[in-house]
């Protein structure tokens, strides 16, 4: 999986749970789902930070292009 269609992937389980509990409008909705989705990542880097770079580079970049979206 690619690191945007994994950012993808993330951002939209975010949202969906969001979504479900909230009363925000679809746009705040969507910002949330992107910061739950950056926090989750920095989580996943963090504790491979010791591990191998291929694993930090491929979290460097989906958290890329959760920002890009």
């Amino acid at each position: 999986m690619t690191a945007k269609e994994k950012a993808i992937e993330l951002v939209k389980k975010m949202y969906v749970n969001i979504g479900l509990n909230s009363k925000s409008s679809t746009i705040q909705c969507r910002h949330e789902a992107k910061q739950c989705a950056l926090i989750a990542v920095d989580e996943i880097i963090q504790t491979h930070i010791n591990r191998s770079g291929f694993i930090t580079n491929y979290w460097n970049e989906v958290k890329t292009e959760i920002e890009k979206l």
